[in-house]
């Protein structure tokens, strides 16, 4: 047998055994509409927001700031 030819056959033994692998379970818990973010998110984690606001403040100050250097390359 040729590399081609073992190596489809690998492809297709490694495929049926990721079809015939599948196992279906059931859930442990049913989710919920509070384990989801609704509307209210930002209300629930205001430190989170306030963090990410922060951070990306401190982000826009160090950018540079005014025209960008004349030269090679830019």
């Amino acid at each position: 047998m040729d590399c081609r030819k073992a190596a489809i056959l690998v492809l297709v033994f490694v495929i049926f055994v990721a079809i015939m692998g599948q196992v279906h379970v059931e859930a442990a818990r049913l989710l919920t509409e509070e384990d989801f973010a609704g509307a209210d998110h930002l209300d629930r984690f205001p430190s989170v927001y306030a963090k990410a606001r922060d951070t990306m403040s401190y982000w826009f100050e160090r950018l540079a700031s005014g025209p960008s250097p004349k030269g090679p390359g830019h």
